[in-house]
Formats: C-alpha cells, sequence, structure tokens
C-alpha cells in the first residue's frame, strides 16, 4: 500500500497479531460461526494486516462481515457443496458463505487435484467476499505449485469510456515458490485503485490521486483531489490514452473465469451481496523440477532487484518483497491499527460479550 494509507505510527495501537487473531475469532464465533472456521477466517484477515495490505484487513473488513451476518445476507453455517466435478476442476455452491472461510476450502481441493493430475481449478459461486486474495494463491507454495486466486465483485468500476459502474474491482493474485528469496506474490486489483482504500482515504483524510476515480458522469478526475460524495472507479491505466483498456479486458476476463463460470452469475449480475471466487494450483513438478524451478526463481528475482533504480529511487522490488518485509516488523512489534479503529473493536466486543484481548 502507498504511503499515504498507512496510520501515522506515533498515533497508532500496536497489536500483537495472535491478540488480534483471537479476538476476531471470538467476533466471528458470536455471529455463529463453528470455531475452526472461525479460527481460518481470523487468520486470513490477520495476514493481510500483518503483511500491510490493510485495506483487507480487520480494519476495513471485519464490520461490513458483522453487518452481513446480522441482517443475513452472510450464512455463518453454509452447507456448501461441489455440483460439479473432474479430476482437474469442481464448481462449488458457497450457499452464502463468507469467502474468507470457504475460499481457503476450495483451494485446498484445488491443491488435492493438482497433486493428483498436475493442475486444479475450482470456482465457487453463491458466495461473499474473499478478503486478501493472495492468502488463497499462497497456501499452493506451500506444495510447491504456483497459485493462483480472481474473485468477481459487485460493481463499482466504469468500463472505458463507459459511465455507469459495470465491473468489481476483480482483483487477480498469482503465488511462486522460491527457494530463498520469499515467495513472489502479486495481488492487486484491476481497477486503478482498489474500492477499499476509498475508506481508509477518508478515515486519514489524503486525497486521491489523479486517476483513480470518475465523477458521477463517467469523467476521469484528472487532479489531485478529496474523494467526492458520488464517484465510481476507473479500470487500471485510467483513459483510453493511458491503456484502461487494459485494466477494462483484465477485469473482463475475471467477470468471465470467476463469474459466469461459475454458473451463477458475475459481479453485476445479480449484484451485491454476491460474489463469485477462482482459484487454481499449478504443480511445478507437473512441468519442471521443483527446486530447478525455485532456483532460478531466485535467480530471476535477483536479476529483478539488482537493476540499476531511476534517480529518485533506491531500489527495484519484486511483488511481494514489501509484504514479505512488513510482515517481519509487523510479527515482532504488532499490527498498528488507528486509534479509532482500535476503539471500535473494543467497543464492539464489549457489545457482544466477546473477550477483547489487547
Amino acid at each position: 500500500m502507498l504511503e499515504q494509507f498507512r496510520v501515522n505510527l506515533d498515533d497508532a495501537v500496536f497489536v500483537k497479531g495472535e491478540d488480534l487473531k483471537a479476538t476476531v475469532a471470538g467476533v466471528f464465533e458470536k455471529m455463529g460461526v463453528p470455531p475452526a472456521d472461525a479460527l481460518l477466517g481470523a487468520d486470513v484477515l490477520v495476514l493481510a494486516d500483518l503483511r500491510g495490505v490493510d485495506s483487507h484487513g480487520v480494519s476495513n473488513m471485519l464490520k461490513s462481515y458483522i453487518t452481513g451476518y446480522q441482517n443475513g445476507q452472510i450464512n455463518p453455517r453454509p452447507n456448501w457443496k461441489i455440483i460439479r466435478e473432474t479430476p482437474s476442476t469442481a464448481n462449488i455452491d458457497s450457499d452464502r458463505g463468507l469467502g474468507i472461510i470457504i475460499t481457503p476450502k476450495a483451494m485446498d481441493i484445488a491443491i488435492q487435484k493438482a497433486k493428483n493430475v498436475g493442475v486444479g481449478m475450482v470456482t465457487i459461486g453463491n458466495a461473499r467476499h474473499l478478503g486478501m486474495a493472495s492468502y488463497h494463491a499462497m497456501m499452493a507454495v506451500e506444495h510447491d505449485m504456483i497459485g493462483v486466486c480472481m474473485t468477481s465483485c459487485p460493481p463499482s468500476v466504469v468500463p472505458t469510456f463507459g459511465a455507469e459502474a459495470r465491473l468489481g474491482t476483480n482483483p487477480i493474485a498469482v503465488a511462486a515458490p522460491a527457494k530463498n528469496e520469499p515467495p513472489f506474490v502479486f495481488d492487486a486489483a484491476t481497477s486503478s485503485v482498489a474500492g477499499n482504500k476509498v475508506g481508509i482515504a477518508r478515515r486519514l483524510g489524503v486525497k486521491m490521486e489523479p486517476g483513480w476515480l470518475a465523477d458521477e458522469d463517467g469523467n476521469p478526475i484528472m487532479d489531485e483531489a478529496d474523494p467526492p460524495e458520488k464517484y465510481t472507479l476507473l479500470p487500471l491505466g485510467s483513459t483510453r490514452e493511458l491503456g484502461s483498456h487494459k485494466g477494462y479486458g483484465l477485469s473482463c476476463m475475471v467477470d468471465i473465469l470467476a463469474g459466469v463460470l461459475t454458473g451463477v452469475g458475475y459481479g453485476a449480475v445479480p449484484g451485491r451481496p454476491n460474489f463469485g471466487h477462482y482459484v487454481a494450483a499449478y504443480s511445478i513438478d507437473a512441468f519442471t523440477d521443483p527446486d530447478e524451478f525455485k532456483e532460478m526463481m531466485d535467480e530471476w528475482m535477483g536479476m529483478m532487484k539488482s537493476t540499476k533504480p531511476a534517480p529518485g529511487h533506491d531500489r527495484v522490488m519484486v511483488a511481494g518483497q514489501p509484504e514479505a518485509e512488513i510482515e517481519e516488523i509487523r510479527r515482532e512489534d504488532g499490527i498498528p491499527l488507528h486509534e479509532e479503529v482500535a476503539q471500535w473493536i473494543r467497543d464492539t466486543c464489549a457489545e457482544l460479550s466477546v473477550p477483547c484481548h489487547f
């Protein structure tokens, strides 16, 4: 995340990851979620915070999940099931289950299929938000596999030349193992900015960069500005001249693979609160020797990082490197929460009669 979206450390409340995880798991259990699922969901949220992906961590997502459980949009005990299956594929009806809990289970299925036949792909329909997409992609890395995760989200992004939201932020995550280097982990929305970051910007009082948002008529806002009351997100690239057709096309690809392919729908139809997900695992052993692959990944990442930096920059990084560095710090020092967020969690725990562990 860009620095302007981070909490001022001088004003932050630092919470150990395990304490935050125990607190969040207790909240999920209070919503009727079984204990094992509650721990799994909490792990997904807290790992996002540990890796610095605050837009998809506890601060930004827990409140909406609680609301979803309370109004019945999210099923705390879904009867999820595989409705179509082959040796390498499966399609799951999530039964309104929360994606941060169902999607890891779907990736477990994909990983087992990849062990059996080299590749495993699973789609999840009738689903809800899956949190940080890279959590699910990274699960494959531990099995010497490349992991992929995509999610077709409710509409918030205008297509190129459009004045109405037709696509979601539709992120794509890819994770690949290395030998000595941290895994390569790419995780990004196909919009110019993730929607959750607008909320963070409002909370922290920072301005939005040019080319992130469009006004209510669909005109790209190409000056630094406060988030307007009415806006839509722009595809990656912002304008046609800057390449928005590429972000638009990638977002469409996600809608097809993670939405239409589930048989349930796509981001705009049936719309919120429905999400569609796609996970895949590729066994490296089915293509090449895993040790040689990981050694070459070390070499490749070393090549990228040894690139001469441009003026004004200290170094070149690869995807997953900033998050790995932040995770190392936050596991030691704790997760910095905005003081208002920390107090909201304490108050929510008190209202729900759930122990707060910080």
